[in-house]
């Protein structure tokens, strides 16, 4: 439980600039003015990060709407619902996907899958698996206009006949699919609060309602939630969340800007969740923390000096095994449940981060730029930025990969950014390059999956630290799925969106490389590999 929950153990306080923020938090009372919801926290960084901070009463209000939550998943199981798939992005499927995996399915329940690829192949791969008669598709987006949502939407509607019990829609009131969902008569609508940002929706409907219906039981989870939120109320002394923070802050201001995020094997899926609120938050103006998961474990002496860890371990189970002295932070977490206590924890410690750093914590100003360039591309008839695209086979493209590896230098990190299938095999060889770049630099590297990542880490790609490096894969997709209701279809919008991130990168001074897969992706990516050896 929360209550339990130590704050650190090992020696993030001892850090420079540690004494400083602790006295200005005490003197300037800047839990309390949190608490209050009070923008002056983050000072002219944040003028109206006071609309943002709905997420902090959630843990005491959302038990209000379990009820309902409640009686739709019973209604789900008594129809012998097989699957729930949620079709959304970013602060819309992280948390939900993480319930999924921490939690599995409850006896009697379905199973709860997320689709965020925008690949053609992803999303006939999902078709293909699932009886649409026992499916209920949840259609979830804050705008109610996020592209890739309603494109998945649109997919599956035709599939569905037009079927509008077979669809529930999870956004804010009165959105375009606020409107869409009542006027098509979708089996229900969850609307969310307005005040709450995305990447901040865990305990709202965002999270809860796909959590409910795989037999997640809430109140608990809501309650060990709550127990979290009084502590993170608390003075800086015993207080896990805000304290938290403002390690990662002062950490991140001496140079420690790459948080590593290590958990046991049974919360694997929550740095996903994670990186989103760490990168989206805390990336910009040109400074911030980049969040580094599904790095492994490798020898302590590989590592650079602009790392701290943050680890998660389950009480009782074995212990993530770190090498040598490193610094960072060790959290011990009881039972799943914990995981209620764990997001507001990381919430909090965000937002007191964000003060340390001088950002506002609830915007996100340089994702709207790759969308806008990503949207001329579709009204282009190919790509043309990839000036620099070449088969990943070709000696070009493999001495092109190695150059950018051996040039890393101090601070900098390398993320892999696939704009491919989300698939196990491609996962283990990315995972294979990933360790190799760290053996050969030194450097932290992360990956994701696009335009996945587009919704989670592109704000601190672009608007972060400066030492970004970037290496774009891409495929051709077998066949083009049409997107009804449109004019395009799936493999022309992903490759658009690759298109519009990698200009918006050069936009903003990142060295970034492109390289084709083409139709042999496994190939592709063995002589990427090939090329480190």
């Amino acid at each position: 439980m929360a209550a339990r929950l130590p704050l650190y153990t090992d020696d993030l306080s001892g850090l420079d600039g540690w004494d400083r923020a602790v006295r200005r938090w005490e003197e300037e009372s800047l839990v309390e003015k949190l608490w209050a919801s009070d923008p002056s926290v983050w000072g002219t960084a944040a003028p109206a990060a006071g609309d943002w901070l709905g997420w902090l009463d959630l843990p005491y209000t959302m038990g209000e709407q379990l009820g309902d939550m409640v009686c739709l998943a019973d209604q789900a199981a008594s129809e012998g619902l097989a699957d729930v798939v949620l079709l959304g992005m970013g602060g819309s499927s992280l948390a939900p996907e993480v319930f999924g995996a921490v939690f599995g399915s409850g006896p009697g329940r379905p199973r709860l899958t997320v689709l965020d690829s925008t690949h053609p192949e992803a999303v006939t791969s999902l078709r293909s698996r699932i009886d649409l008669s026992r499916t209920l598709f949840l259609v979830s987006s804050k705008s109610g206009t996020t592209v890739e949502t309603l494109s998945f939407y649109r997919f599956f509607w035709e599939q569905c006949s037009g079927e509008g019990a077979r669809f529930l829609a999870i956004t804010d009131q009165g959105t375009p699919l606020d409107r869409l969902a009542r006027e098509r008569g979708f089996r229900a609508v969850f609307n969310a609060p307005a005040f709450v940002g995305g990447r901040f929706s865990a305990l709202s409907a965002f999270g809860l309602v796909p959590a409910a219906l795989i037999g997640v039981d809430l109140e608990p989870l809501l309650e060990r939630a709550q127990e979290s939120a009084d502590r993170g109320r608390l003075g800086i002394a015993e207080n896990p969340a805000v304290g938290l923070g403002l390690a990662m802050g002062v950490a991140a201001v001496a140079g420690m800007d790459k948080l590593t995020l290590l958990t046991t094997e049974s919360l694997a899926a929550f740095p996903a969740w994670m990186e989103q609120l760490v990168a989206e938050s805390l990336g910009k103006n040109g400074v911030g923390i980049v969040p580094v998961a599904g790095e492994s474990i490798l020898p302590g002496g590989l590592y650079g000096s602009d790392r701290i860890f943050l680890v998660w371990e389950s009480e009782g189970g074995p212990p993530v095994g770190l090498p040598g002295d490193l610094s960072g932070a060790r959290i011990e977490v009881g039972d799943r449940l914990d995981l209620g206590a764990e997001i507001i924890r990381a919430e909090l410690a965000v937002a007191a981060a964000g003060e340390v750093l001088g950002v506002n914590p609830f915007d996100q100003p340089d994702v709207e730029e790759a969308k806008r360039l990503a949207s001329e591309a579709m009204g282009r008839d190919a790509a043309t930025a990839g000036t620099d695209l070449a088969p990943a086979q070709s000696t070009g493209a493999r001495a092109s990969i190695r150059k950018m590896v051996e040039n890393l230098g101090p601070g900098d990190y390398l993320g892999i950014q696939a704009y491919l299938p989300p698939g196990a095999e491609i996962e283990e060889k990315i995972s294979g390059v990933r360790r190799r770049i760290t053996e050969i630099s030194g450097a932290a590297t992360t990956f994701g999956y696009g335009p996945r990542y587009l919704h989670s880490t592109g704000q601190v790609h672009k608007g972060g630290p400066p030492g970004g490096v970037f290496l774009q894969l891409v495929d051709d997709p077998r066949s083009e799925v049409q997107v009804p209701e449109t004019g395009f279809g799936f493999s022309r919008l992903i490759a658009a969106q690759a298109e519009g991130d990698y200009l918006a990168l050069r936009g903003a001074g990142r060295r970034v490389l492109r390289v084709n897969l083409g139709s042999d992706r496994s190939g592709g990516l063995d002589a990427i590999a090939e090329s480190l050896i």
